[in-house]
């Protein structure tokens, strides 16, 4: 875990280092058994494609799981987000091969607030596609 990040050492405007999520379908395999959600969409590249999705692609959930992992790992406290709410914009599509696919996640300090807390404004994406929109964390800092 990284070190807990403090209030007084974050400005608005601050950039928070990017990171990459790599996905592989045995991750959806592996999500789809810990949420309950086993839609073929999201691991039988057949069944995807006869429903007109280009391949398997990723639960949405799961994408907006990576984005609140980005903002604990940064935190350094799981338990640090307050509130996180993201819209869903593109598709993150997973190929069956060794490298599958990629989330990008990036962020910055766009509002400090009272009590302590940082409102961080994120972006998310898949090659070039922009799969959360209007992503926003509230964090609790120290």
């Amino acid at each position: 875990m990284a070190a807990t990040v403090r209030y007084d050492e974050v400005e608005v405007g601050q950039e928070l280092p990017a990171a990459d999520y790599n996905v592989r379908r045995l991750n959806l395999v592996m999500y789809a058994g810990a949420s309950g959600d086993f839609n073929q969409i999201h691991w039988n590249e057949r069944f995807a494609r006869t429903v007109g999705l280009p391949d398997v692609i990723a639960h949405g959930m799961y994408t907006m799981a990576q984005a609140a992992r980005y903002v604990t790992d940064w935190a350094g406290d799981p338990g640090a987000v307050v509130d996180f709410g993201v819209r869903f914009s593109s598709m993150v599509i997973v190929p069956d091969d060794d490298q599958g696919a990629t989330i990008a996640v990036s962020g910055v300090v766009e509002e400090k607030l009272e009590d302590k807390r940082v409102v961080i404004g994120l972006t998310a994406k898949a090659g070039d596609a922009r799969v959360l929109s209007q992503a926003r964390a509230v964090v609790q800092l120290s």
